[in-house]
This record gives C-alpha cells, sequence and structure tokens, in this order.
C-alpha cells in the first residue's frame, strides 16, 4: 500500500484541484512549455530551477505534477483549469503563452 497522498486531485479531463496548502504545485505540460506554480494565493509561472526529484522538490515544499503522466492525464493540454486555495478557478491557455490571456482568472468562488 502507497503512504504517498498527492497535494490535488484531478476532476474531469482538464482540471487540477489543489488541496493541501503545505506544498505549492509546479506543473510541467510540455518541454516547450513554461512550468507554473500554483501556490495558496494563486497561479503563476515558475521562474525558479524545476527540481529533478520528487526527493528534491518535498526538500522545498513543491509537488511536480507532470500533466502529461499516466498519474494525471496522460497526455499534454492546450487548456487547462485549476482551482487553487483562495477559491478561485484559473484558466491557462497553451496557446496563449506570452500573452495576458495565458494565464487569467476563470471563476471566482468556485466553492
Amino acid at each position: 500500500m502507497n503512504s504517498y497522498e498527492k497535494a490535488f486531485l484531478v476532476s474531469g479531463r482538464n482540471t487540477l484541484i489543489h488541496k493541501n496548502k503545505k506544498l505549492d504545485l509546479v506543473i510541467i505540460n510540455d518541454d516547450d512549455d513554461p512550468p507554473l506554480i500554483v501556490t495558496r494565493n494563486g497561479v503563476k509561472l515558475f521562474d525558479e530551477e524545476v527540481p529533478g526529484s520528487r526527493v528534491e522538490a518535498k526538500e522545498r515544499y513543491l509537488e511536480l505534477v507532470d500533466v502529461s503522466s499516466v498519474d494525471v492525464f496522460g497526455e499534454t493540454k492546450t487548456l487547462l483549469f485549476i482551482q487553487a486555495l483562495n477559491n478561485k478557478e484559473y484558466k491557462v491557455d497553451y496557446t496563449k503563452q506570452g500573452s495576458d490571456m495565458f494565464i487569467r482568472l476563470h471563476q471566482d468562488n468556485y466553492i
């Protein structure tokens, strides 16, 4: 039995729900896409070096989330919704990288 509990839930075909305020999520979609960080305050670009392993990430109070892994969605996504701990849902549109529309507030107070 695996005692490892993830800091997020997967909902539907393209929604991640952050559920543990002690760990921030580092979202990795594809090699060409920039990594994102989900904190208790929202979603933004991750400008630090991405941890190379789960152990290194845990030491930094992070959890790596590879969107294309079988444990998550099993494929890269062009559109991703992320529910953060601040009761807001964010829409990440990877086709609009570099613009103000890349990460935006989709729904306020989703609960």
